[in-house]
């Protein structure tokens, strides 16, 4: 078997891979990239790009369908801008692979890796010996062994869009933040959907008006049964879904209850990193160590932040780390940039910086705006809009900020890096504020704050 020496092996080559295979390769040193396909991040693949492209496609029919009475509907239906999202979903995809094959070289290697000993890896026919590793071996979709009856007919973010042609009924299973954006995309290219989840909660909203506040709004476009388990049971080629309080027949079933981290097929242990009880590595999100080994874990193998620009900064970590190991030299991971989440779910669901939860047990002051009191929102129809932030009582200093907001990818940036900045209520106030303008709901939440502040 032929063996072969480097300083730096990198297993997964998805968003956390490259961006560690670019920085030790910068720093000069041997390293090789090893993935067994396909190539192409999860993001581009699976993930946030094709669900985007599928909330455009079906904005783009929601729009056209709700064009005055007389006026033609786009020639595109539902089936042709789904089409139209795959197709993207390719290029993009396609884009990311041809990138990873650029950058890497003759240093890619395309094969299933497994440790065999500490530092010894074994690739396809080769033997990889390194002093440092990289494990970004991402996250695949986790489905419940219960559903193994109806396996015939579900669906994963990983085979959706290998559909040629949409459902006409669909079931989902999970309403987090993927389901969530899904069943809206989906529904919105007049797909009947019955979304359930055993939780009472969507999205991963925290904040218990925005959840609140989100249900209300999505429920007339995405029907949903939320707090109850969910029996599913195949009748010929169709699912039957059911609850203690409703009942649905659908003709694919889609499963978005988690995923699991792809470490199954490593042979971590032989590696020298301890497994517990289920077979996972207990990853350390601080250190992105799981063990003493030289091994350090990003990306959604480490699931502590499951996005993209989380991923590309795991990866710098990662491979910071691995240098220092290199050097015997002791490393101290950087900070972290301020938490950022967006739902294109049209209005926004966004939350930022500290959570609801970390906020009120600081003692936070919560400052709100309607859309019923804004302009923008009002001209735009969306008096549902809803911000609510959160202060530090004793300093002024924004904390954090949860929001059901239209366009609200922009003003979640916004707060991110004013929090990132550690800038106040009273900083933030002195700023312009456009009218008239969604930002203008900032301005407003400050306000509430800050008279809040002053009492």
């Amino acid at each position: 078997m032929l063996t072969m020496k480097v300083d730096v092996a990198i297993i997964g080559a998805g968003t956390a891979g490259m961006s560690a295979f670019h920085a030790i390769k910068a720093a000069g040193k041997q390293v090789v990239l090893i993935d067994r396909g396909p190539l192409g991040t999860t993001c581009a693949r699976v993930g946030c790009m094709p669900s985007k492209a599928a909330l455009h496609a079906g904005m783009r029919w929601l729009t056209a369908k709700d064009l005055p009475a007389g006026a033609t509907l786009s020639a595109q239906g539902p089936q042709a801008l789904w089409a139209h999202a795959r197709q993207t979903r390719d290029m993009l995809a396609g884009g990311a692979a041809e990138r990873t094959r650029k950058a890497a070289g003759d240093g890619l290697i395309m094969a299933e890796a497994r440790f065999i000993a500490p530092g010894i890896l074994e690739v396809g026919t080769q033997r990889i010996e390194a002093d440092a590793f990289v494990v970004a071996t991402g996250s695949s979709p986790m489905v419940p062994r219960a559903l193994d009856d109806v396996a015939s007919r579900i669906l994963t973010t990983d085979t959706l869009f290998e559909l040629d042609t949409l459902p006409k009924r669909l079931g989902i299973l999970g309403l987090g933040a993927i389901g969530l954006e899904l069943g809206l995309a989906l529904s919105r290219l007049d797909v009947q959907v019955v979304a359930a989840d055993q939780r009472h909660t969507i999205g991963g909203i925290q904040d218990p008006d925005i959840q609140e506040r989100a249900i209300s709004r999505f429920l007339d476009e995405l029907p949903m049964w939320l707090g109850s388990p969910v029996e599913v049971s195949l009748v010929g080629e169709e699912v039957l879904m059911r609850t203690s309080e409703h009942s649905a027949v659908v003709d694919r079933l889609l499963v978005v209850t988690g995923r699991t981290p792809n470490t199954a097929g490593l042979n971590l242990a032989a590696a020298g990193v301890p497994l517990d009880a289920s077979g996972r590595p207990n990853i350390d999100p601080f250190t992105m160590r799981a063990s003493d080994a030289p091994i350090f874990f990003a990306g959604d193998v480490q699931p502590d932040r499951p996005l993209l620009h989380e991923a590309a900064d795991e990866g710098q970590m990662a491979a910071q780390g691995a240098l220092a190991s290199l050097s015997k030299e002791p490393w101290r991971p950087a900070s972290r940039r301020v938490p950022l989440s967006i739902l294109f779910t049209d209005p926004d669901v966004c939350s930022v910086g500290l959570s609801y939860d970390a906020a009120m047990q600081q003692g936070a002051v919560i400052g709100v705006a309607e859309g019923g009191g804004n302009g923008r929102s009002k001209i735009l129809g969306a008096q549902e809009n809803l911000l609510r932030i959160y202060v530090a009582a004793d300093t002024g200093a924004l904390l954090g900020a949860n929001m059901l907001l239209t366009h609200g990818e922009h003003l979640a940036h916004l707060l991110a890096w004013a929090i990132q900045a550690k800038q106040t209520v009273s900083e933030l106030l002195t700023m312009p504020y456009y009218h008239p303008s969604i930002e203008e709901m900032l301005q407003s939440a400050l306000k509430s704050a800050a008279q809040q502040l002053e009492s």
